[in-house]
């Protein structure tokens, strides 16, 4: 039945992008297989509850392939009509060229600039691992799940997934799991013009469990994530030989990765695979499979919420943090746990960070974070809260390292897994290594918080490389980015607070090395409204600067 299916999703996915003259047909043909076990036999979820907490995740790294998980996401029974599937590429539809954020339940993270969707997984297994260590208690485990990931060529050139993968596996992160597309085909054709090096030696010296097998052959498939799951220390890549464009007269050629196969090569594809010559085809049996596959993962999701209910009887604290925390609530007396800084007194922006910092981990279990190597400078080490590291994951304080990139990018994938409000903290100049989550996050509309110390052209001794002059206005253009620069460490402590109070996209926190004075008259509720008069003129002012 699975290569049944593995056919089926091949025809619509033809289909799915013949229609929209649009997309990249390449990257599903090859993967039909590896996606149909993993969502029929292995994805523990249920398309009636996608919000289930305990649900495992799934991530299309190699976003261009958007029309396999739309293609599954309909089979299985999401909130996915076919004739959304018709819509695929289409202004207002649901079905974008690239998966987009909870656009339809069941989409985990955006993904697209390749690379990004691996590096997002390897967040959402720290914070399953971090969920774990807070919440379970001997007979409750009632958080343990799985991240799996499909990634091509291309996600494992880029540099981001060095960074996040290096540190997947310093994090001993068991429970992710990454199928590798090796398809040896990039766009301009063989990988071999620039991609020769050996992968699974890489993943090896990062301390994963590496595994290949033929991508076409669901029993190999099923075989290597059992073995995955056998090793509960190293996250797992599987390298998958595929064929790209499976099935099709352009099988192999780099050719169909991204555009439409042509009306005669769909007709020959289905033909090869058995399939009658109809557009959009599904066959009974298969929504019928999918319908008894949805009863047996709503009873899996309905003994879960028995452990749950259970588990909330017997620590009934420990459910209303959850409560709070999934919502994304804050204490009602927050505020009054913010450090005050007296009038005449000086503070640098980034030591006053760091008290305020200090003050609301103590009231916030959620609020975790670190920095790319930099916390001694950025103020951002919480004294007292323990660190994640050799398998511990009941600490708050990240060692990142340098590695700004997956930095930003692991945030994103705590924050979209739910759980924790996330931060992380680097010189201001360097959130240029950083743009692309950054930008990521205000798509997505995550509520990440980022720490950039350093500003001003007050750190002159380390040369204009370490001088963020245009920064400021780089952040600004990023349409749902805040940008926060705190005049005093008053507005410091207020900009921490608005940071938090917001949950539908990111801030940045610009905070200086140099100490600047504490201000009489800065306000609250002014700094609320993004900007007030601190005093008046003495005189008629000839010009305003603003």
């Amino acid at each position: 039945m699975i290569q049944f299916i593995a056919n089926t999703i091949r025809g619509l996915v033809a289909d799915i992008i013949e229609k929209a003259n649009s997309g990249h047909p390449g990257m599903p043909l090859g993967t039909a297989e590896l996606a149909t076990v993993l969502y029929s036999e292995v994805l523990k979820h249920d398309p009636t509850t996608p919000e289930w907490a305990d649900r495992d995740r799934f991530v299309l790294s190699a976003g261009h392939g958007s029309a396999l998980l739309y293609a599954l996401l309909h089979l299985t029974g999401y909130q996915m009509p076919m004739e959304e599937l018709k819509r695929f590429r289409q202004l207002n539809s649901k079905t974008p060229g690239h998966p987009e954020y909870w656009d339809v339940p069941g989409i985990e993270t955006t993904t697209g600039p390749l690379g990004q969707g691996l590096a997002n997984a390897v967040g959402m297994a720290i914070a399953e691992r971090m969920l774990a260590a807070r919440f379970n208690r001997p007979a409750y485990e009632i958080i343990d799940h799985y991240t799996y990931v499909i990634a091509g060529d291309g996600c494992l050139m880029e540099g981001v997934t060095s960074e996040a993968s290096s540190l997947a596996g310093d994090l001993q992160l068991g429970k992710l799991i990454v199928f590798y597309d090796d398809n040896e085909i990039s766009i301009e054709g063989s990988t071999d013009l620039a991609f020769k090096e050996d992968v699974l030696k890489r993943y090896e010296a990062y301390g994963w469990q590496v595994l290949s097998i033929d991508g076409h052959e669901p029993e190999q498939i099923l075989k290597a994530l059992e073995d995955a799951k056998a090793d509960t220390i190293r996250p797992t890549i599987i390298a998958a030989k595929t064929k790209i464009g499976k099935g099709s007269t352009l099988e192999g050629s780099a050719k169909s990765h991204g555009a439409p196969l042509g009306k005669d090569n769909v007709v020959a594809l289905k033909a090869a695979l058995g399939l009658p010559n109809d557009d959009f085809y599904v066959p009974a049996k298969v929504y019928t499979y999918f319908e008894e596959k949805r009863a047996q993962w709503a009873t899996t999701r309905k003994t879960w919420e028995s452990k749950f209910k259970a588990w909330s009887e017997q620590y009934p604290e420990l459910r209303a943090d959850w409560d709070r925390i999934m919502k994304r609530e804050l204490p009602s007396d927050l505020e009054t746990t913010l450090p005050q800084f007296e009038a005449g007194s000086s503070f640098a922006t980034r030591d006053a960070g760091g008290k305020v910092l200090t003050a609301l981990s103590s009231k916030l279990p959620e609020l975790v974070g670190g920095s790319a190597d930099l916390s001694p400078s950025t103020k951002t080490y919480v004294q007292g809260a323990g660190a994640i590291g050799n398998g511990n994951f009941d600490g708050k304080n990240f060692h990142f390292g340098v590695r700004e990139h997956a930095m930003g990018s692991i945030l994103n994938g705590m924050s979209v897994h739910g759980g924790f409000r996330v931060y992380g903290s680097t010189f201001f100049v360097f959130s240029d290594y950083m743009r692309p989550p950054l930008r990521l996050a205000a798509l997505m509309q995550q509520p990440v918080i980022y720490v950039f110390t350093h500003d001003s052209f007050y750190v002159g001794e380390d040369g204009p490389t370490h001088q963020p002059i245009e920064h400021i206005e780089a952040l600004r253009i990023i349409p749902g980015m805040q940008t926060i620069r705190p005049a005093d460490a008053n507005e410091t402590a207020w900009a921490w607070l608005a940071a938090l109070k917001r949950t539908n996209g990111p801030t940045a926190l610009l905070l200086t090395r140099h100490k600047v004075p504490t201000l009489a008259g800065t306000n609250a509720e002014g700094f609320s409204r993004g900007g007030y008069i601190l005093r008046e003129p003495e005189r008629k002012a000839d010009l305003v600067l603003i």
